[in-house]
């Protein structure tokens, strides 16, 4: 027996099916997880250093007291915590954010570095002041070395260059690397991706970017984004480890946008980097 249907039926099924679907996926979506992925530098590391990337919180809800992403980062234990950019939003309020980054501060050392929706708020100034009040490292063409294990490690970062010359922002990069040592592991913090070619310039280890949200639409088999902001459509620099043409490895974190995006995530659950030196 075989059963006909109608355009008009078809239409009548698959059409609530396809909306059913995309809300399932977009709930699915929703939940954040843990990437990790351990980096073996030419430096002898003693013990291991292990970092916690965190970028482009957008200051978005993760559960009463920021409780969910709170829990996810103490459960690794972290040596180090780096706040990749966007932390704050230019459109939602301060409140989650400053709820994680009190309680993060209290436990681990913490290096931040702005991001573009910090500068369009028009308040990175006042940001920077309220960082730097509760203990935050706030990076702007420095380097600040932390000892680790017996490990020296230089944390250098740069602002993001929305509001600056690109002569100022190569400047501000140029004065990082140069603050930081041959002989200690060189980290770079920057909310910027696409800038790997500039990257590859100087001999950082690792450095460590967000921005891209992976593209808001991940397509997971070649690990490019639909579009991406500063990239473009099926963009490169979006989630993972990338070799850079001169050895060094940048690492770039898809974020934790949710609720301050206009679109969902596909294939694209919101993350925090977990990064283990040896």
């Amino acid at each position: 027996m075989h059963l006909k249907f109608s355009k008009k039926t078809v239409k009548r099924i698959w059409f609530p099916a396809l909306v059913f679907l995309f809300i399932v996926w977009t709930v699915l979506t929703w939940h954040p997880v843990t990437e990790r992925m351990t980096i073996d530098l030419p430096e002898e590391i003693e013990g291991g250093v292990r970092i916690v990337l965190v970028t482009d919180l957008h200051s978005c809800f993760y559960g009463k007291g920021q409780n969910k992403l709170i829990s996810m980062i103490d459960e690794e234990s972290p040596d180090i915590v780096i706040l990749g950019g966007d932390i704050f939003d230019d459109k939602l309020d301060d409140d989650n954010a400053k709820i994680l980054l009190e309680d993060l501060v209290g436990k681990y050392p913490c290096f931040y570095v702005t991001g573009n929706h910090e500068y369009w708020s028009g308040r990175v100034p006042e940001m920077k002041a309220y960082l730097e009040s509760i203990g935050v490292s706030v990076l702007e063409g420095e380097c600040e070395t932390i000892e680790i294990g017996g490990n020296l490690i230089d944390v250098c970062g740069i602002d993001d260059p929305t509001q600056m010359f690109r002569s100022d922002w190569i400047a501000q990069l140029q004065a990082a690397y140069d603050a930081s040592s041959e002989e200690h592991v060189r980290l770079l913090v920057t909310h910027r991706p696409e800038e790997a070619e500039e990257y590859a310039k100087y001999d950082f280890d690792l450095i460590m970017a967000g921005h891209a949200h992976a593209g808001q639409i991940r397509l997971p088999f070649v690990n490019k984004g639909i579009y991406a902001p500063n990239q473009g459509f099926m963009a490169e620099y979006i989630n993972g480890r990338y070799d850079l043409s001169n050895g060094s490895i940048m690492v770039v974190s898809r974020g934790l946008a949710r609720e301050s995006t206009p679109a969902p995530r596909y294939f694209n659950h919101p993350e925090i980097v977990v990064i283990d030196l040896i």
